[in-house]
């Protein structure tokens, strides 16, 4: 069946016309109203420069905040899927004592600002717990190979304990969000298939294992994927607590150079070019998936 051609509406004309007019005058009020001097040649060293000392291209400060934006937001949605998971569980549980856990979890995350999750976890975790453990002494008397592993992977020995805590936060955080994500996965099962399970002698935990979570994890890609994306977008709040991610780097340099629009602009364009990658990929493995069916 031949695809209707699209035609453009009066509406559609008229909003791209306030759209085009919006642009030139904030464009027209940055550079004659504020009389701000465009420096855009200054970014790209903060991106990418030469390093003649190794004469070899490295990364800039705004490409090294990039990276370590990436490695927070896959280790704290990894740990919030875990726990998201056994909370989700516990929300649909038979058992009252784990429905009052998963539940109060929930309501407690859900309504305390992130912020002051951060300073609870950042002071509580990282100033208290991480010094008990000697993770810092730990990290310091690995072999120069472990360093370089475990600083690709999380972050250098000074930073560790900062970065483990940060993580610990948004996983917390988001963890209260993937467990109303599993709950609903799972309550969106037909009844049939519980009974249908149970018919064949399996027991609560086989049908959750077997049948029930693999369905429910299929029908809860989409929102798990905009839950990942919220992550990767979340993780700019901890740039309070001096994690040089994305956001932290950024405001390092807009303090050193002034440069507010041509930095914030090109954060804004790396913010965007990963969660956008990240929705085509997830896009992508939902067509992989429904063609399975």
């Amino acid at each position: 069946m031949p695809t209707e051609r699209y035609r453009p509406t009066a509406l559609d004309v008229t909003l791209v016309i306030l759209l085009l007019f919006t642009g030139i005058f904030l464009y027209l009020r940055v550079v004659k109203g504020l009389e701000y001097n465009w420096e855009w040649s200054i970014i790209f060293q903060y991106i990418y420069r030469y390093d003649e000392h190794t004469e070899s291209w490295v990364p800039g400060m705004l490409m090294r905040g990039f990276f370590t934006t990436i490695r927070l937001s896959i280790w704290a949605t990894l740990l919030a899927l875990i726990l998201g998971t056994i909370i989700g569980l516990f929300r649909t549980s038979s058992n009252l004592l784990q429905k009052l856990l998963g539940f109060s979890y929930v309501q407690v995350i859900r309504n305390i600002p992130p912020l002051v999750l951060v300073f609870i976890f950042y002071f509580f975790v990282s100033d208290q717990i991480m010094p008990a453990l000697g993770v810092e002494e730990f990290f310091r008397n690995r072999s120069e190979t472990t360093q370089n592993i475990l600083t690709f992977l999380f972050a250098p020995a000074g930073q560790f304990p900062s970065f483990i805590s940060a993580v610990i936060t948004l996983a917390i955080y988001e963890a209260a969000y993937i467990a109303e994500i599993i709950r609903g996965g799972i309550n969106s099962i037909p009844k049939g298939q519980w009974e249908s399970s149970a018919a064949l002698g399996f027991n609560r935990g086989q049908q959750m294992r077997l049948i029930i979570l693999p369905q429910a994890f299929q029908r809860t890609l989409p929102p798990m994927a905009g839950q990942f994306i919220s992550t990767i977008k979340d993780s700019a709040i901890v740039s309070i607590i001096s994690i040089q991610e994305l956001t932290f780097q950024g405001m390092e340099l807009m303090a050193a150079t002034y440069k507010t629009f041509e930095i914030w602009i090109t954060i804004t364009l790396l913010y965007f070019s990963l969660t956008f990658t990240c929705s085509k990929l997830i896009g992508r493995l939902e067509y992989v998936l429904s063609k399975r069916k």
